[in-house]
């Protein structure tokens, strides 16, 4: 069961890492990248439950309000935070970031490192082979998913920063978070809301989000540049 866990993020790294091309990075740095990402669970439980405790006096559980901040903040927000903290403080300023694929390259092992951590503790839990199968289908992808948007921003941010556009690289600072943010936000609101119609909605934006991160990393791989 713990392979089934932990498959999904090793095939999923693989297929990113295969896509740099021009020159790979250091695995003992993506492997420190995987580590602390997975480290993020535990930021991310410890705030989501601060956020808990919070938020509970103020709105009405089980409220459409509670769905929307439990998801879009509690959980997505917080948890693309932590990712992306990892991120900038591990990658920035390393000389190994000199291309902008790369930036893709971190931010989805930084993903999959929480991704694993994160299946790793509800397999356990469950003990559930359906649970590790739907979890390695939808969630560990999604969370590469949203590694792919993080880092494709991020990437831009460190060419800006480099050209001395500072407007530019804090614009595309802020998008590495908010866009993965909000895609993490509406996958779990839509199977949070216990209807049909946020059913239908999560698989098609399940469908386009897929198709479009895939594209996103073809072309990027394709197009690699330095970033100065």
């Amino acid at each position: 069961m713990l392979l089934l866990a932990v498959l999904p993020s090793v095939l999923l790294a693989a297929y990113v890492c295969r896509k740099d091309k021009i020159e790979k990075e250091p695995p003992l740095m993506l492997c420190g990248l995987f580590l602390t990402g997975a480290l993020t669970v535990i930021s991310a439980i410890f705030l989501g439950l601060i956020g808990e405790a919070f938020f509970e006096d103020i709105v009405e559980p089980d409220s459409m309000e509670w769905l929307l901040i439990d998801n879009f903040l509690l959980t997505a927000l917080v948890e693309e935070g932590g990712k992306y903290y990892v991120l900038k403080k591990r990658t920035w300023d390393s000389p190994h970031f000199n291309y902008i694929f790369d930036a893709v390259v971190y931010a989805v092992i930084v993903s999959l490192g929480f991704a694993t951590a994160e299946n790793i503790l509800y397999v356990a839990g469950s003990g559930d082979l359906e649970t590790a199968v739907m979890r390695g289908i939808f969630s560990v992808p999604g969370h590469m998913i949203d590694g792919v948007f993080m880092g494709a921003a991020y990437g831009m941010a460190k060419r800006c920063d480099l050209a001395g556009e500072r407007r530019r690289c804090k614009k595309y600072l802020r998008r590495a978070l908010w866009v993965p943010a909000l895609v993490h936000g509406f996958y779990d609101f839509c199977l949070s809301a216990g209807d049909d119609a946020f059913i239908i909605a999560f698989f098609a934006f399940e469908i386009v989000v897929t198709l479009w991160a895939l594209r996103t990393v073809r072309k990027m791989s394709r197009e690699d540049a330095p970033v100065s």
